[in-house]
C-alpha cells in the first residue's frame, strides 16, 4: 500500500499567528517531509490569509498531535488528508 499523509493548514490571521504557527512547525520539523506555503498577493498587496500544505512522515499519533496543536490557535484550521493506493 502506498500511503501519503498531508496536513492542510488554513491561516486566516497570518500576520498575527505566523510566529505561533512557525514555532509549532519547527517543533515538529522532523516529521515534515515537504512544505508548501501559498498566499494571495505580494509586496504592498499581501493578504492576511494563507494555506500551508505539509507532507508528513512518522506515526499517525504524531500527525494527530501536530494537527491538534495547530487547531488550538485562533484563526487557524488544519485537517489531515490521507491518500492511499494499492501497490502494483
Amino acid at each position: 500500500m502506498i500511503k501519503k499523509t498531508l496536513l492542510l493548514v488554513l491561516v486566516n490571521v497570518r500576520k498575527e499567528s505566523a510566529a505561533k504557527v512557525q514555532k509549532i512547525l519547527t517543533d515538529w520539523g522532523c516529521i515534515i517531509k515537504t512544505r508548501l506555503g501559498i498566499h494571495d498577493g505580494v509586496l504592498d498587496d499581501c493578504t492576511n490569509s494563507g494555506l500551508i500544505i505539509l507532507e508528513l512522515v512518522g506515526s499517525d499519533n504524531q500527525a494527530q498531535e501536530i494537527n491538534h496543536k495547530l487547531n488550538l490557535l485562533a484563526g487557524v484550521k488544519s485537517e489531515i488528508v490521507e491518500l492511499q493506493l494499492p501497490k502494483d
